[in-house]
């Protein structure tokens, strides 16, 4: 009986075009539907048992090294697919001594960039041969969608050897022109880190890096973008200054300026998006690209401008297609698909997205 509500709450998930569903004992199971946290009023309170006894024990089912996890680190991620096919992204962790779920929906099939509505010159970057693309947002932004969708592309014109390093995996890539070997991290392989570090033997073209989590992940993420391959990665960041900030701020104060040289040559561009609250409902993406270009190189270089970096995207919307979030924000407003409460509380300058309206209109 409760594997069969448990497979009614993800079917509600799916029917009513919710991106997460979340499950915490002696309460209602909630949902995500257009960014907003809501109950599902017409159903019963889950209790612990059901939790403990049924839920868990259906996502587990053949990932038992995950319980083990979740006993030692009182958290785990993973996926999870019902016999329909369908496939979910989750994470169980402990709190005031229960087991919490929350459960996010995979779409079976991968958009393509025009599908996510992102800028034409993303499609630019899987077109590189070598370098670092960065992917960033806050969590629930889709990062993990962006670059399956790029990923998708390549995968679909391209003979390349494609080498994806993720927890969990999300999208599962079939080969196509491409051949694509996905490795799920606490399953297939140790760390982040190990794996980039063995990526190097394993004659990828692409390496895909799920999340870019500690100093020797970075590291050798950077490594490996220098020997001649692309790497894709992402990091939780809101734009593009931001993100060399912080992968600068990671390593101690004697290596930053090695690090700043070596990011500066290896970095080709950064795609910062969020999920903006859109008029009507749901969400729209709302989109910061960056294309490094030798002026920009300068700046991460030498490290004491780097805020001059949005300046530098802006000169360059016309020549390279790039925009900073405020740009995004403003052509959404002028879209009609946000309202100007929405793109104020959303920028980074008052007053320049008030002078980015006036001169778009």
């Amino acid at each position: 009986m409760e594997r069969t509500l448990f497979l009614q709450l993800l079917n509600y998930m799916i029917l009513n075009k919710c991106s997460d569903l979340h499950i915490i004992v002696n309460m209602k199971p909630y949902v995500r539907k257009h960014g907003d946290i809501v109950p599902i009023d017409d159903h019963g309170v889950i209790t612990k048992e059901m939790v403990e006894t049924v839920f868990i024990n259906e996502i587990m089912t053949g990932q038992e090294f995950k319980m083990k996890e979740l006993d030692k680190n009182g958290q785990v991620d993973m996926s999870f697919e019902t016999p329909e096919g369908r496939r979910f992204r989750v994470n169980i962790f402990t709190q005031r001594g229960n087991r919490g779920i929350v459960i996010r929906k995979i779409e079976s099939k991968v958009p393509s960039l025009f599908d996510l509505g992102l800028p034409d010159a993303v499609e630019t970057f899987t077109k590189l041969h070598s370098g670092l693309v960065l992917v960033t947002g806050p969590t629930g932004s889709g990062k993990s969608t962006t670059l399956a969708a790029m990923i998708d592309l390549i995968n679909s014109t391209q003979k390349k050897h494609i080498l994806t390093i993720e927890d969990p995996i999300e999208y599962v890539h079939p080969n196509k022109l491409s051949i694509v070997n996905q490795r799920e991290v606490g399953h297939d392989v140790f760390s982040f880190s190990d794996a980039v570090k063995a990526s190097l033997r394993e004659d990828p073209d692409i390496v895909l890096v799920g999340e870019m989590r500690d100093l020797d992940t970075i590291q050798n993420a950077i490594r490996v973008a220098e020997t001649g391959h692309l790497v894709f990665a992402t990091l939780h960041t809101i734009s593009a200054p931001k993100t060399i900030d912080r992968i600068i701020d990671v390593f101690e104060p004697n290596a930053q300026q090695q690090i700043r040289t070596q990011l500066s040559t290896v970095l080709q561009g950064v795609v910062s998006q969020r999920l903006i609250p859109k008029i009507g409902g749901g969400v729209v993406a709302a989109i910061e690209l960056m294309i490094v270009t030798d002026a920009m190189r300068g700046i991460i270089r030498d490290g004491k401008n780097i805020s001059g970096l949005s300046d530098a995207i802006t000169m360059n919307k016309q020549k390279l297609g790039t925009q900073t979030i405020d740009q995004a924000l403003a052509s959404l407003y002028i879209q009609k698909k946000i309202t100007l409460d929405t793109a104020y509380s959303h920028c980074s300058d008052v007053e320049a997205m008030k002078k980015l309206i006036i001169m778009g209109r």
